[in-house]
């Protein structure tokens, strides 16, 4: 289909080796001609109203959008393979390395509780996942469930952000595996950086080493997603034989006195480390892309999700218990925690099993974080709000070479050049925004369905989301601004919750779920909101700031590229007529999904809504 489009009509579809012509990016009509692309700057406006207020179908993202790859995924994996990548993609650069920058400096022997915080927050996040996997089965992930449920423009801002979480991620990881290689060469940890004297603080220690990792893992996730599995859970097993082991052998070198005073930074602390140590539980959602190659997914991402979340809490709790009982937390090292506390307690062979087991443990986290990267970028390449060469997938591996070695590359380029600090709080930031995004979405999966939801309980399901909301902000932003205050607690605390009691009391549920439901509803999504917020009002200021700086270069390349892009592709496949989407509006409106519950009055049609009605 996408072939036979760029190629202009009737005209012969060409095949090259390399797909570096002007059609594999930019195919649209937007692009044919100066004066096209002109004529679509000036529609922009009306462009962007379409595409705010449209939402996909279920089933476009799963037949048409998906179908634009050219070939399938292969369905190979099982519940079993998952839980390995959620523990692979999970267990890496996080408890290895900043956990002692975060004991020492925020939280002290209390970072325990900085791991249950993060971890809650997590698992909140995962039930949310879950059902979107589960009933939007495609490589896409989060950005196909924020196109369904929010529209295009939002999936979009997620989308930039997505792709930066994992780049930033993998980066972070992959500098990590360069200070454990060192260690376990018995070699300090910053000896195999390269100092740069004429470029900026924190870009100056250049890392060859990070860049050569991210090339050995890009060929296994080009090769073959059964085959990065099967290295993936081997590794993974070889990775928690030494979390064991850390805890086993920590545990004979303990004392009690280390963990007086518990709470030396007090509060504070705690949620800043969190805020920070969530970078420990990025990438679960790597599970989710993978739900196009699973064979039964209403039983394996369950599973795998939800099981990889528990393994990886309880290896964490574990673990800084240990380190924080066998060293003064502030004798904790900021580079090599594990292996400097072992050698502390007189154990110094046992530095080089924890660099084995870190190094194990990272490069399966970089891989299947690859492997997820790769597909997230596949899914908005099918929507042309990337460019369609992204889509493309292998036909012999079965895997999206394409985005496989560009965004590996990319990766590999943040690596060489910038610090870990700095890139787990920009991490960090990203994906508490994404996550929050999804929660609001499940919430609107749940309350609304055009057609079906009146229009009162659509405006009581806003009140509700937007106070849900504002006061998760508010609560973030007094937490942040005030040390030792507590009367904005008293006034933002009961607005959540009672916002929440509105939403379960006075709006009815429009859908129920086919095959596997969050719990607790709209409990769980709302407790999810209002944590991820409050942790984002724990990380510092230019943190935001550089997260302001990528969003603003979304939004152009999205306002000069990606709207036009995606705005002529869905005018091509049905999902708009007309200059501002009204025709297509109107034949989709009151279309919802047999999984909806009937309204008063009968209604209860057959598929899925495309369209968010103006308010």
């Amino acid at each position: 289909m996408e072939g036979a489009s760029g190629a202009g009509g009737e005209g012969t579809v060409r095949r090259r080796v390399c797909c570096c012509s002007k059609d594999d990016f930019l195919p649209e009509e937007s692009f044919r001609s100066w004066i096209n692309y002109w004529g679509a700057l000036k529609d922009t406006p009306a462009r962007l109203r379409d595409r705010v207020l449209t939402r996909s179908l279920e089933t476009r993202e799963l037949s048409e959008v998906k179908a634009r790859s050219q070939h399938d995924m292969k369905r190979t994996l099982t519940w079993w393979d998952l839980i390995w990548f959620g523990i692979g993609v999970v267990i890496g650069a996080g408890i290895f390395v900043l956990t002692g920058l975060q004991t020492k400096e925020h939280a002290g022997p209390a970072v325990v509780l900085s791991f249950v915080v993060s971890g809650i927050s997590a698992m909140l996040s995962v039930f949310c996942y879950t059902e979107f996997a589960v009933e939007i089965p495609v490589a896409g992930g989060s950005f196909a469930y924020l196109r369904v449920e929010l529209g295009d423009f939002t999936a979009f801002i997620a989308a930039g952000n997505i792709i930066l979480e994992y780049m930033i991620g993998g980066a972070a990881v992959a500098r990590s595996w360069t200070s454990y290689f060192a260690t376990l060469l018995n070699r300090k940890p910053e000896d195999f950086l390269i100092q740069a004297h004429g470029l900026a603080n924190g870009y100056d220690r250049l890392d060859p080493i990070a860049v050569c990792i991210c090339g050995v893992v890009c060929v296994f996730a080009v090769l073959s997603t059964k085959g990065s599995s099967r290295l993936n859970y081997i590794s993974s097993i070889v990775h928690l034989l030494a979390i064991v082991f850390i805890i086993v052998a920590g545990l004979t070198k303990v004392d009690a006195a280390n963990y007086t005073p518990f709470t030396p930074f007090k509060a504070h602390g705690i949620f800043k480390a969190s805020a920070v140590l969530f970078f420990a539980y990025v990438g679960f959602d790597a599970v989710s892309t993978l739900a196009e190659e699973t064979k039964n997914p209403a039983r394996d991402i369950p599973i795998g999700l939800v099981g990889s979340m528990v393994v990886t809490t309880i290896a964490y709790c574990s673990m800084v218990i240990t380190l924080c009982l066998m060293q003064p937390y502030y004798q904790i090292d900021t580079y090599a925690p594990f292996s400097v506390a072992f050698q502390a307690v007189g154990m110094d062979w046992a530095k080089y099993i924890v660099a084995f087991g870190a190094l194990e443990g990272m490069t399966t986290a970089l891989l299947t974080g690859a492997v997820g990267l790769a597909r997230y970028v596949t899914h908005i390449a099918r929507t042309h709000m990337m460019p369609p060469w992204f889509a493309k997938v292998n036909e012999k591996t079965g895997t999206p070479v394409n985005a496989t070695i560009v965004m590996l590359s990319a990766t590999a380029v943040i690596a060489f050049f910038t610090k870990l600090n700095i890139l787990a709080d920009l991490l960090s930031i990203s994906t508490l925004f994404i996550f929050t995004l999804v929660a609001i979405a499940l919430l609107v999966r749940r309350y609304y369905v055009s057609g079906v939801t009146k229009p009162a309980n659509r405006n009581k399901l806003i009140i509700c989301i937007s106070l849900i909301v504002g006061s998760s902000t508010a609560t973030a932003t007094y937490w942040g601004l005030s040390e030792n205050g507590w009367v904005g607690y008293v006034i933002t605390m009961p607005i959540w919750f009672l916002a929440t009691v509105g939403l379960r009391v006075l709006v009815p549920q429009a859908r129920d779920p086919k095959l596997w439901g969050v719990p607790l509803v709209p409990w769980l999504p709302s407790a999810s909101i209002a944590i991820n917020i409050f942790l984002l009002g724990s990380i510092d200021r230019a943190s935001f700031e550089r997260f302001g700086i990528w969003t603003g270069f979304l939004l152009l390349y999205y306002f000069f590229f990606g709207l036009h892009a995606s705005y002529d592709i869905a005018k091509e496949s049905g999902e708009t007529k007309g200059k501002d989407g009204l025709e297509w509006k109107k034949i989709e409106e009151g279309d919802v999904s047999s999984t909806t519950r009937t309204a008063p009055g009968g209604v209860n049609n057959d598929s899925e809504t495309s369209a968010i009605p103006s308010i």
